[in-house]
């Protein structure tokens, strides 16, 4: 690099003394200087060019060379001063040639830089930069200069299958502005270098020629000629516009708006009209449409005075028409949004024609749940507001403002049934938000009004806010009750809209899936449309729908759809596949929620009252199994309530006891051991239940429910001894049950399946083969080392009611047979094995307990 610089000026000094100039050299000293600085700088910058440096760091030097060469060659006086330093033609003239010399070695110093690097076209944006800083230079020959080189690039390009210049978008948006400069030698020369590098551009975009673009009647590639484009912005814009690739179209796009805020208020307006003419077309070919959008925010927020600030809100109305994703940003600003937010809002979406688009995204936005907790977060002071999540809320803010405008009139009107719904959605989730954020604003609440007022429901929401509706949302054990008051309050307005919010409802009820909330607010507002405006039972399409509820995987949801069904018992004879919705109350049996199952058994008895005898029997045997296991369950008031109805069932079947006769043999255990359950409501009911299965029993219903005398040795005794020895066939079954209550954590059924085993045991003895009874026997013995000392005494009697039977000799097999089929015709009555609890007024265990007079008599 020395050795070229060095020859360089050696050149120079040999051209000094070879060329006879007609002017003293202390004359021209200013341009001598520019001239052999200008012949130093391009050495340095040529060998830098061949050199294999970094690329980067190789233009990066090479600009800052070119800068100061800049400075030096633009400079220098104009050409009209340089001429009249000269006395004579002769002197003049050389004058001149230097002159030219000069501006030709910087012109030919970027020529050489752009014939082996297009790239390097990107300098001539920085010329026009360092040209507009300083007035004095000379614009219009850098201007020249700038044409000429882009002219050069132009017929480079045309060679090439496709070439990449990623600089010509910001040169674009210069050279657009110089245009329509005020010098009309500087527009001329700006004209002619932005024909040329939209020739470079229209050569660039056949990379994209197969792929199809919006707005195909825009699209025209025939360039404009440079005087057509010489202070006509429309032209400009539409030339840009339909040239410049979609990137290139963003830098133009983001380089004209930062100018907005030049202290030159004619090229702003000049940028803000360029760039609104080329957007109205060609908007949709801006890439970063929420980065430009998010920088006018910012801009105007820090000044909100801006004199700019219609200009970019009109840019925003722009480039949003045809950008969902900006309408998702715009909803992801802090909440409440200020006034900034709230002004670029009205630019963005207050256009009729963009009206249906805005409200289907915002219905997206707020089918999610603002606010978020972290899990470890589990206090008020330390919980935590996302910025993200808070899009909902801000969508419900949004509808506030738009809703009211008339452009909007149709879209609301379309969109109805949606916005009614997502929005109370929202007041649920606002609701749970707003208990650890106070503060937390209640937009969802404000935008329903909006909604009703620009809906011609103003006395709809007159009424509620009499009704105090909106303050229930805040008391959560009220919120349904909102729910219902709005659904109520509508349908007694008979608002217009209801056809179409009952076929939104009826969609959103067969499409799922749905969010828990939406479940809930659907079932609620459906059942009151359908309560005012149709009669019981219901079309069967909407009947479908609340069967399948039942079994919803919301617990509410299945609640309300029972409490619903129950109320159609009156005419439930009138129901289309009345089985397959009693079939699916059953299946809800099976609910891990307590309510529902509570609600199930509840509604299917409403039901069975007022159901047709004939359709009752085809089901009662499969009703009947379906409570049996629910008499074992946990809760004691589903164990009650199922022990209950089965008796209710049995009475109202006493025509098909043969029906239900293996269903009642397989529930006796639960009847029988839950008579010692802790629980008065379970006793009574298996009282009830077992007046009504066991009628034949020799044994007095009144004597049973007298708690101080009650006896469940008895009621087993009895049991046995009538009922069970005429059905000896499900004695195995019976003690296979009640072994399970062998390890229950209650005494008091530890102590009752120990005394029904022993006497199933005693009454089906002769059943029992030898291994058979072993296995109880090991069964037993478990159970004599419980800490219970009762329960010790009574497994002791039990076990030796097992050992006499494995102590027995064993027979064949014809003589077993034999046995057994004598016991069957002949059984003789049992006799009491523990007297316990035996009602009298001595205070014995089981060891001391013996037979009396006053046993006898109760036998």
């Amino acid at each position: 690099m020395t050795s070229n610089i060095q020859k360089t000026i050696t050149s120079l000094q040999n051209l000094q003394s070879s060329v006879e100039w007609h002017i003293p050299e202390h004359r021209a000293t200013c341009l001598w200087d520019a001239f052999s600085d200008l012949l130093c700088d391009r050495a340095m910058i040529l060998a830098m060019n061949s050199s294999f440096i970094d690329p980067s760091l190789q233009f990066a030097s090479q600009l800052k060379i070119i800068k100061s060469s800049f400075k030096k060659v633009f400079s220098i006086p104009s050409l009209e001063k340089i001429r009249k330093l000269g006395n004579s033609e002769a002197e003049k003239e050389d004058l001149e040639n230097l002159y030219q010399n000069i501006l030709n070695t910087y012109e030919n110093t970027l020529l050489i830089l752009v014939s082996e690097d297009l790239y390097k076209l990107q300098i001539l944006k920085d010329l026009v930069v360092w040209m507009n800083e300083d007035s004095s230079y000379l614009q219009e020959r850098v201007m020249v200069i700038i044409s000429r080189v882009l002219s050069f690039a132009s017929r480079k390009v045309r060679g090439h299958a496709s070439v990449e210049v990623p600089c010509l978008g910001v040169l674009a948006a210069e050279l657009s502005l110089l245009c329509c400069h005020s010098d009309l030698s500087v527009a001329q020369q700006a004209s002619v270098g932005m024909h040329h590098l939209l020739c470079i551009a229209k050569h660039q975009n056949n990379t994209e020629k197969h792929k199809p673009m919006k707005y195909e009647k825009h699209r025209n590639y025939s360039l404009l000629s440079p005087s057509s484009l010489l202070q006509n912005r429309a032209k400009i814009a539409q030339s840009v516009g339909q040239t410049l690739m979609p990137s290139l179209l963003t830098d133009f796009t983001w380089s004209l708006l930062m100018t907005f805020s030049s202290p030159d208020y004619v090229t702003a307006f000049n940028a803000s009209t360029i760039l609104k003419l080329t957007l109205e077309y060609y908007a949709h070919k801006v890439t970063t449409v929420c980065k430009i959008v998010d920088a006018i925010y910012k801009q105007l927020h820090k000044n909100p005075s801006h004199v700019m600030r219609r200009a970019m809100l009109q840019v925003i109305t722009l480039l949003t028409r045809d950008s969902p994703k900006a309408i998702f940003q715009l909803m992801g600003y802090p909440v409440p949004a200020d006034n900034t937010l709230v002004l670029i809002w009205h630019a963005a979406y207050s256009e009729s024609s963009v009206a249906l688009h805005v409200l289907k995204k915002i219905l997206l936005i707020l089918k999610g749940k603002p606010g978020k907790m972290h899990e470890s977060l589990l206090d008020k002071r330390r919980f935590s507001l996302h910025r993200t999540d808070m899009m909902p809320v801000a969508a419900s803010q949004a509808l506030c403002t738009l809703l009211p405008l008339g452009s909007y009139k149709k879209a609301v009107a379309q969109f109805f049934p949606q916005l009614l719904m997502a929005l109370m959605v929202q007041l649920f989730y606002i609701s749970d938000l707003r208990k650890m954020a106070e503060d937390m604003p209640c937009y969802a609440q404000n935008a329903l009004q909006v909604l009703l007022n620009c809906s011609g429901l103003q006395q709809v929401n007159i009424v509620l806010t009499k009704k105090n509706c909106w303050n229930e949302f805040s008391n959560e054990l009220l919120q349904h009750h909102g729910i219902y008051l709005i659904a109520k309050t509508l349908s007694d307005f008979n608002f217009p809209q209801f056809p179409e919010t009952l076929h939104y409802l009826y969609k959103l009820s067969v499409e799922g899936p749905r969010q828990s909330e939406e479940s809930v607010i659907t079932v609620i507002f459906l059942t009151e449309l359908l309560n005012h405006f149709f009669k019981d039972p219901f079309p069967e399409e909407f009947l479908v729908l609340f069967r399948n509820w039942v079994n919803d995987s919301n617990p509410t949801v299945s609640e309300l759809s029972l409490k619903k069904i129950a109320n159609m018992a009156p005419v439930i004879n009138e129901i289309e596949n009345v089985c397959s919705l009693l079939i699916c109350i059953l299946d809800a049996f099976l609910s891990k929620d307590e309510t529902v199952v509570m609600w199930a058994l509840l509604t299917l008895r409403k039901l069975l009252d007022k159901l047709d005898k004939l359709t009752y029997s085809s089901l009662c045997t499969r009703i009947a199994s379906s409570y049996s296991p629910l008499m074992y369950h946990s809760n004691e008031d589903i164990r009650s309530t199922a022990i209950q109805h089965f008796g209710e069932l049995l009475r109202d079947m006493s025509l098909y006891t043969w029906m239900l006769e293996g269903v009642v043999l397989r529930s006796l255990v639960a009847l029988i051991l839950f008579l010692e359950d802790t629980e008065i409501s379970v006793v009574k009911a298996c009282k009830h239940t077992l007046a009504v299965c066991a009628p034949g029993v020799n044994w007095s219903i009144s004597y049973l429910l007298k708690d101080k005398y009650y006896n469940f040795e008895l009621v087993v005794l009895n049991l046995c001894n009538n009922l069970l020895v005429s059905h000896e066939k499900y004695i195995k079954h019976l003690i296979s049950d009640t072994l399970g209550f062998l390890r229950s954590s209650q005494v008091h059924l530890r102590k009752a399946s120990i005394i029904l085993i022993g006497y199933l045991a005693k009454l089906g003895e002769h059943l029992l083969f030898k291994e058979e009874t072993e296995v109880l026997l090991e069964a037993i013995d478990r159970v004599v080392r419980d800490e219970d000392p009762m329960i010790r005494e009574l497994a002791k009697i039990t076990r030796n009611v097992f050992q006499e039977r494995t102590h027995r000799p064993t027979f064949s097999n014809v003589k077993q047979t034999f046995q057994r089929l004598f016991c069957c015709i002949y059984v003789k009555k049992m006799k009491p094995l523990y007297y316990y609890n035996w009602p009298d007024n001595l205070a014995r265990s089981p060891a001391k307990m013996k037979e009396t007079k006053g046993d006898k008599a109760l036998l």
